[in-house]
């Protein structure tokens, strides 16, 4: 990094809030300076750059293409700095704990045990972002990803919470008793799959079925799959985990299972101390799957 050639902070803070404000009279109420005060530090920033940021259109401002795009950049980079800030100094620690997790694992293995966190823990309000995507981790964001896969990650910490097979699995309604072979023999039954995942459509293909060979395959959201397959509704993969009560009761009927080395979910943090709230619940966590 050449220091030398960043322009002063206290320009670039003056034109963040020119940007986002849209005038100087409003930059400087939302800085506690005089509207001149602004505009002197803006006309400095671009001596310093050599380039335009600010043209008067009429009685407005508005930003040149070039001070559009330092606008968009010094907007997210004050916003990290603010929430890494709050998050180092505690000044979030009244926030709800956000936690971003698969609908099907929040559904099936979460929610049903959370009334105990709660009641272990009811300072502590919880936020649940059930998403089959990998949200960000980012100060004053995400605290805590539960996430499938093996733990790898780059750039955050990952601890193996659950360690599972993948289980393709139907009910006795739709399959009774059938003796099946052969994941060709499924060919005629409706399948069931996460919306926003793949993970039936890989097993179909490793087993050499493809989907367009199956009679039908529906994309349910992650929390409706296992009610669906629970109906007969399809057939579908999930983590073995969450039916063990559905095969021990005979409601549900394991047809194939895949072991999968060194999947499972895993507890996914940012690196460094976590916040209180999110080390509870991190323990809390481990305290379950152990359990």
């Amino acid at each position: 990094m050449n220091w030398r050639r960043l322009p002063p902070l206290h320009a670039l803070r003056a034109f963040a809030a020119l940007a986002e404000h849209g005038s100087l009279s409003a930059a400087g109420t939302a800085l506690n300076v005089s509207h001149a005060a602004v505009g002197q530090q803006v006309r400095a920033l671009e001596a310093h750059l050599g380039l335009r940021l600010v043209e008067k259109s009429g009685r407005s401002l508005e930003l040149t293409p070039a001070g559009a795009r330092l606008a968009d950049t010094l907007s997210g980079a004050f916003a990290a700095i603010g929430r890494e800030v709050d998050d180092i100094t505690g000044a979030d620690a009244d926030r709800p704990l956000q936690v971003s997790t698969t609908p099907t694992f929040a559904a099936n293995w979460l929610l049903p045990r959370i009334a105990d966190f709660h009641g272990r823990h009811p300072e502590i309000d919880v936020m649940l972002n059930p998403t089959p995507q990998l949200v960000a981790l980012e100060p004053g964001g995400i605290d805590i990803a539960i996430r499938f896969g093996r733990g790898d990650w780059p750039g955050l910490d990952c601890a193996q919470l659950l360690s599972t097979d993948l289980a393709i699995v139907a009910s006795r309604s739709l399959i009774g008793d059938r003796d099946i072979r052969t994941p060709a023999e499924l060919l005629d039954y409706p399948w069931l799959q996460e919306l926003g995942t793949t993970e039936v459509t890989d097993w179909l293909k490793r087993m050499g079925v493809t989907e367009g060979r199956v009679r039908t395959m529906t994309h349910v959201p992650g929390n409706l799959v296992l009610d669906g397959v629970r109906r007969g509704t399809g057939i579908s993969a999930t983590t073995r985990a969450f039916i063990e009560d559905d095969i021990a009761a005979g409601r549900l009927r394991v047809l194939f299972e895949e072991p999968q080395p060194g999947s499972g979910y895993h507890i996914v943090t940012r690196p460094g101390v976590l916040r209180p709230s999110a080390k509870a619940f991190a323990a809390w966590l481990r305290r379950q799957a152990a359990a």
